[in-house]
């Protein structure tokens, strides 16, 4: 499971695409996907917060917080922006921060209000997309739109990061990518897979 900072350096491009769309409107802003005690979605917003040290989430006491606390299993959707469809999708594993200084330096980066039963979670990157597809006022009503752009990155130490790749683009939303049906025929000499779908 490679770290934000593992995945930003190994695709510092990538990264900072995805980054800039979590945090377009300022602060961080997206939607997290947790899996239930039965199994099925359960999507919320959420704030995360991304530094050079990671990818992070104050999750509050709630359904999506015992989701993670049980199986720590997530997806994290940009938000749309207003010019136009893009969009960034990094999914993984989430874990507890327990290291109390570390826990401190992010309330205070994340403004955590300190009176609030919430708890700190780092998101690794077993998959990274991101979907460009350009101005939206391009396009007028009827016209045909082009495939987007689409950039997926894997972990690669991640068992099965080929197959949830896969699930990932031909599932994304907007269903522009193509499956990755092979990891050596997918990836690039540093880890991405580049289509323009």
């Amino acid at each position: 499971m490679a770290s934000w900072s593992e995945f930003a350096a190994d695709e510092p491009r990538l990264a900072d695409g995805i980054r800039h769309l979590m945090q377009q409107y300022g602060p961080g802003f997206g939607y997290l996907a947790t899996v239930r005690a039965d199994g099925g979605p359960r999507v919320h917003p959420v704030s995360p917060v991304i530094t050079d040290e990671g990818l992070f989430c104050f999750v509050v006491d709630s359904p999506k917080r015992r989701d993670l606390e049980r199986d720590g299993r997530y997806a994290l959707h940009s938000f749309p922006p207003e010019d136009s469809d893009d969009e960034a999708y990094v999914a993984g594993h989430a874990r507890p921060v327990t290291d109390q200084a570390r826990v401190a330096r992010l309330a205070e980066i994340g403004r955590a209000a300190p009176q609030v039963d919430w708890r700190l979670f780092e998101f690794t990157v077993d998959v990274a997309m991101l979907a460009r597809r350009g101005d939206a006022g391009t396009v007028r009503p009827g016209e045909a739109t082009a495939r987007p752009a689409v950039q997926v990155w894997l972990d690669p130490g991640a068992a099965g990061a080929a197959a949830t790749t896969t699930d990932a683009a031909s599932t994304a939303p907007g269903g522009g990518a193509v499956g990755v049906p092979d990891r050596r025929s997918a990836l690039d000499g540093r880890g991405a897979h580049r289509a323009a779908a």
